[in-house]
């Protein structure tokens, strides 16, 4: 299992379309993704609902949990895409 700490950056948080883009990109991994988030709630990286159930905001931070064959491959791109804003620019 690998695991990190990252801070969300989007402006609107976890709002459907990066969480959308979010579990589309966790479902093309083998590996469990999990992540932990305010009062060690757990939500399934794979599961829109689970997502958009954290009510993550703009500046929270979020433990990503990454478990089988393909772990460190997946931690690091949904890392990435998290660093890279899921998508959306910071000025909108």
């Amino acid at each position: 299992m690998v695991n990190k700490k990252i801070i969300i950056k989007n402006p609107s948080g976890l709002h459907l379309r990066p969480a959308g883009l979010l579990c589309e990109t966790a479902v093309r991994f083998k590996s469990l993704i999990t992540f932990r988030y305010q009062n060690n709630g757990v939500a399934n990286s794979k599961s829109v609902l689970s997502v958009l159930g954290a009510c993550i905001q703009c500046g929270d931070e979020v433990e990503f949990f990454c478990e089988g064959e393909d772990e460190e491959e997946a931690l690091n791109t949904i890392i990435n895409m998290i660093e890279n804003g899921l998508g959306e620019n910071e000025d909108e």
